[in-house]
């Protein structure tokens, strides 16, 4: 017989999803070996856009640091390199995780709840960090750290993630019990001031959905009702939440969901509630010839092919996908 179609039988095909004709072993062993074989895992190139849950905000304190955000599309957060996209298998199941935003604080000192890390494969992004809350702290570190609280003077708030960048750090507290704002993804957080809180940290733009859409800004810190505002200090573009205060006792506003976003701070004007961080995403972009299997456990969806891509959508839960 000869190796590829002979006097019995005609030429064979092979793809990876179907081999036709009449194989001997060899040849059947040299297809799976260069992955041709139909049923054999193949190589392909994924990107993403992995947001960790955003920190929660302080009573009386800093805004909420935003989730970390790692991409390798447009731009990565805290202005890092471009994140490098992954060689996977197709046929084998990759590991996903939506972390939550940090949990809101009802007229309770001390600092706020820090967001939970999102996870693909290999890549993790860090949680947000709470908005301190503690007199004479810091706010807390995260994939963008939290405001600081009064008493931190022009201090900066809580840290980024360093290695690698995922975000900004928090701003520092002013006096009259105003904190600094979250750290945003493109922005560090803006530090408060006599009666006026800190604008949280603007988010970064990416295009991995095919459009351009800001995620993870820093949450905004409150504004004490004797200056003229009216409402706390803004959060931060991609979904910060703002401050409460000001002198309409503004009530605070959470993190945008599935923004990564951080949560508002406030004081005891309004609902006294110092808002929660908004939870992650995970964004996954592949050749549009793939078909993505989302596992159970988690939420999600797969777009229509559009210029070459298909994309994944994935907004809550923790699982695992695979390719065909």
């Amino acid at each position: 017989m000869r190796s590829n179609g002979g006097i019995i039988g005609e030429k064979k095909t092979v793809s990876p999803s179907s081999a036709s004709g009449i194989w001997a072993v060899r040849d059947a062993q040299r297809e799976r070996g260069a992955s041709n074989w139909a049923g054999s895992p193949v190589s392909i190139t994924i990107d993403y856009l992995v947001v960790a849950g955003g920190g929660g905000a302080a009573y009386y304190g800093g805004g909420g640091g935003a989730g970390g955000m790692r991409c390798t599309v447009t731009a990565t957060g805290g202005g890092g390199a471009l994140e490098s996209a992954l060689s996977l298998l197709t046929l084998t199941n990759y590991t996903v995780t939506i972390g939550g935003g940090g949990a809101q604080k009802v007229a309770t000192g001390g600092n706020g709840n820090s967001g939970s890390n999102s996870v693909f494969d290999t890549i993790t992004s860090t949680g947000g960090g709470g908005g301190g809350g503690t007199y004479n702290s810091a706010g807390l570190s995260g994939g963008s750290g939290g405001g600081s609280p009064m008493g931190s003077g022009a201090a900066t708030g809580g840290t980024r993630t360093a290695s690698p960048v995922q975000g900004n750090n928090g701003g520092g507290g002013g006096t009259n019990f105003v904190g600094g704002g979250g750290g945003g993804a493109g922005a560090v957080g803006g530090n408060g001031s006599v009666r006026y809180g800190g604008s949280g940290g603007n988010g970064q733009a990416t295009s991995i959905t095919g459009s351009s859409v800001t995620y993870a800004g820093g949450g905004g810190a409150h504004i004490d009702p004797g200056a003229t505002a009216t409402g706390g200090a803004a959060g931060g573009t991609g979904g910060g939440g703002n401050g409460g205060g000001g002198n309409t006792h503004a009530n605070a506003t959470a993190g945008g969901t599935n923004t990564g976003g951080g949560g508002g701070a406030t004081n005891n004007g309004g609902d006294q509630t110092a808002k929660a961080g908004g939870s992650g995403v995970v964004i996954l972009r592949y050749p549009d010839t793939r078909t993505i299997t989302i596992g159970a456990g988690l939420t999600g969806t797969e777009s229509a092919a559009s210029g070459g891509y298909k994309r994944a959508t994935i907004t809550a839960g923790s699982g695992s996908v695979s390719w065909t």
